[in-house]
């Protein structure tokens, strides 16, 4: 089975598989094996296992779509990756996450800074007085 996982970031993941267990906080969790039934689901806050002969890897899902249909499997997520355990695919999305948080705080403070110095600009120049 051939299985495309794709993010706002780009595609995360594109290989060929033996078999997945998805599992969502939601949904439960359920078996994906060769040539089953084409499905649509959703994916709140979950994980794919992914198996290649004796390789297991995990991918955390968060805010996700899977659609399985003759034996492509897609899936769609708001944030997702892959680590060797659920621990540490799910360690290693908080650590991203963190650090986007942390991101987006030093943005609001420069957006804010900026915004001081252009009322600050307007309000010298007298731009804006009729």
């Amino acid at each position: 089975m051939k299985i495309v996982i794709i993010t706002p970031e780009g595609e995360l993941y594109n290989e060929e598989v033996d078999a997945i267990i998805v599992a969502s906080k939601n949904n439960g969790e359920y078996g994906v094996l060769p040539d089953h039934l084409p499905i649509i689901s959703t994916i709140d806050t979950g994980y794919i296992k992914l198996e290649q002969g004796k390789l297991v890897y995990y991918v955390v899902i968060i805010n996700g779509v899977i659609e399985n249909h003759r034996n492509r499997i897609s899936v769609i997520a708001e944030d997702a990756y892959i680590g060797d355990s659920k621990e540490q695919a799910f360690a290693n999305l908080e650590s991203i996450r963190a650090a986007r948080v942390e991101e987006n705080k030093r943005r609001n403070v420069e957006l804010a800074k900026a915004e001081r110095e252009l009322r600050r600009q307007i309000k010298l120049t007298g731009a804006g007085n009729v």
